[in-house]
């Protein structure tokens, strides 16, 4: 079945970007040469040192640290909230030049609360994208060549699509605060949970404090907080002792 899940891969990072973010920071305070920064971030614990910094809100100097993610089994839905995010770096399947001309279905994303009503809604809704595929098959062979450019106008939202992305730290806790609240849209919030999954192991005095925002204190989106804070500082605790942090 075409149906697809999300699939998250951390494809590259800074290398000890802990270590360069400490690095970045000394040199704005300190009369160490190169050669003595790069020893000191090398030989020490840089946790400390970076929860001051990060306390202090010098937080420019995590933009050095940046991050590479391949993912894949999520709908153009998505797509267009994700890219909103305008500091970072998007490399997406093209609908234009990737042709759907000729399957039996194109690969689609179905939401859970229709999944959650059970194989009739789930029957229902793929005849739904069976239909758009026969439509989509149709003008691709009306518009003869390059057709794909404008047979995909017919495509629905819920068609799958796959992103190479990287984010600095700084917008990556941005996009955390944000995207990892229950109000955010259900499959970015599953995105951003899965992506502070991977990163957190990697940059864990960085992304201490990362997620929506009741995670550091009261609810920024006031009374319309959805009322589970108490559940989103667990879930972050849980993030933490997983790694031994």
């Amino acid at each position: 079945m075409p149906q697809v899940s999300l699939n998250v891969e951390l494809l590259a990072h800074t290398y000890n970007p802990e270590a360069l973010v400490a690095l970045a920071s000394r040199t704005c305070y300190s009369a160490k040469d190169l050669a003595q920064l790069k020893e000191l971030a090398q030989s020490r614990d840089n946790a400390p040192y970076l929860r001051g910094v990060l306390e202090s809100g010098h937080t420019s100097v995590i933009e050095h640290a940046s991050f590479t993610f391949g993912i894949e089994g999520v709908s153009r839905t998505l797509l267009a909230q994700i890219t909103r995010h305008r500091l970072a770096s998007f490399s997406v399947q093209s609908q234009r030049y990737v042709s759907q001309e000729g399957k039996e279905l194109f690969d689609y994303v179905c939401p859970p609360r229709i999944l959650a009503l059970g194989p009739e809604a789930q029957a229902r809704f793929e005849a739904q994208m069976r239909q758009m595929q026969a439509w989509y098959d149709q003008w691709a062979g009306e518009l003869g060549e390059n057709s794909a450019e404008d047979a995909r106008f017919v495509l629905p939202g819920a068609a799958a699509t796959r992103i190479v992305m990287t984010m600095n730290a700084r917008e990556l806790l941005h996009f955390f605060s944000l995207r990892c609240c229950n109000r955010a849209q259900w499959e970015i919030c599953q995105l951003a949970n899965r992506m502070l999954d991977l990163v957190y192991p990697i940059a864990p005095t960085v992304f201490a404090q990362a997620g929506p925002g009741c995670v550091r204190g009261a609810c920024p989106e006031g009374k319309r907080s959805c009322g589970r804070a108490g559940e989103m500082r667990e879930r972050q605790q849980r993030r933490i002792q997983g790694h031994g942090q």
